[in-house]
């Protein structure tokens, strides 16, 4: 079974690069294999930034239309699929710029340092993945994508800030803030 495993792991990546080689010469085929092999992880990844399936929806098709469009673009230095997700992620974070996606950079700011809020007991909350999601639906536009990228998406806090064009503080600010206000309705029941 284990050579199985590694056999799956190595031709797996071929089959992606060939479909995508398909798609460069016009295969119409290869292309609607690509799109149901990726449509659905690419829409729940912009489902947890915009927060609207609407929204969700109409980035999916967005970024499979660029994506599509500039397959000569794709010289495979990642896999696809982190090409079309890194796309998908974009295509989210400007969606929510055109809502006026509430960030504000902490460095413009006269804040300073903030006040130590309550602080919450982290290990006697026992979550369930469904109240979690509906907790993060009810965060604040910043907070949910600062909150999605750094836990769902993995990436780290420099790379948020360069993809959401604000400083690492503002992304720290937001993070521990939307961390705190996402235990406080857990622990409120207001999921």
């Amino acid at each position: 079974m284990n050579v199985k495993l590694a056999e799956l792991e190595i031709t797996e990546p071929i089959l992606h690069d060939e479909l995508v080689e398909r798609c460069k010469k016009g295969d119409s085929r290869a292309f609607a294999a690509l799109y149901q092999k990726y449509a659905r992880a690419m829409y729940n990844t912009s489902l947890r930034i915009v927060n609207h399936t609407g929204d969700a929806e109409d980035v999916t098709q967005e970024a499979f239309t660029d994506a599509f469009r500039s397959l000569e673009d794709f010289h495979y230095r990642s896999t696809f699929g982190a090409w079309l997700k890194r796309i998908v992620i974009n295509k989210s974070i400007n969606q929510l710029r055109r809502r006026k996606m509430d960030l504000i950079d902490i460095d413009k700011t006269n804040i300073g340092h903030l006040p130590e809020e309550d602080t919450i007991d982290e290990q006697e909350i026992s979550l369930k993945v469904e109240e979690i999601k509906r907790a993060v639906a009810l965060l604040p536009n910043g907070y949910r994508t600062v909150l999605t990228l750094y836990l769902f998406e993995g990436y780290d806090q420099e790379e948020i800030a360069d993809i959401l064009q604000v400083s690492h503080a503002t992304v720290r600010t937001q993070y521990m803030r939307a961390k705190q206000k996402l235990l406080q309705f857990i622990k409120q029941g207001l999921s």
